[in-house]
């Protein structure tokens, strides 16, 4: 038993309502918590995230992902730190020390939804889009000799004959 040192009056307080999964599609949404936490198991550490959908129907609606950035399998952390390169390149943050520099910073993120499976529900999954890259600038060609008004040259003429080769 646990006795509260005042009543606990839930009349004044919003409870909380089951959990429902963002329908899929893209949203811009941003990170606004984060921390890192132990595994089950004890013998890792994954990237708690929460991000918040910023604009359409869903805005205000929170999302969440974890990245098992330490972990006894290599796949699974080379799979958390494409991730985090991908959060980090889609914030334009390439090189941080502490993921609240990754916080509050607009990016694009396409949500799906995985079906039940192991005795669990259907979750979100979050893919973190990179913006393409500005297209390469091309080089600028030389400019032309004459204006472009005038009208194009004839046909270069034919070379000379070599003297040997005339016909007199």
């Amino acid at each position: 038993m646990a006795r509260f040192d005042t009543a606990f009056d839930a009349a004044g307080i919003e409870p909380t309502t089951a959990y429902e999964i963002l329908p899929a599609g893209k949203y811009r949404a941003q990170i606004v918590e984060s921390e890192m936490r132990v595994t089950k198991n004890g013998m890792g550490k994954y990237l708690w995230l929460m991000l918040d959908i910023l604009e359409g129907p869903q805005q205000g609606r929170k999302v969440f992902d974890q990245l098992n950035l330490v972990n006894a399998n290599p796949t699974t952390v080379e799979i958390a730190q494409r991730t985090l390169s991908a959060i980090c390149h889609a914030t334009g943050k390439l090189q941080v020390n502490d993921s609240e520099e990754l916080h509050l910073i607009p990016m694009t993120i396409q949500v799906g939804v995985k079906p039940p499976k192991d005795g669990y529900g259907e979750r979100n999954t979050i893919r973190y889009l990179v913006p393409e890259s500005p297209a390469q600038a091309t080089p600028p060609r030389p400019a032309a000799t004459h204006p472009a008004s005038a009208p194009p040259q004839s046909a270069p003429a034919r070379p000379a004959t070599a003297p040997w080769n005339r016909k007199s």
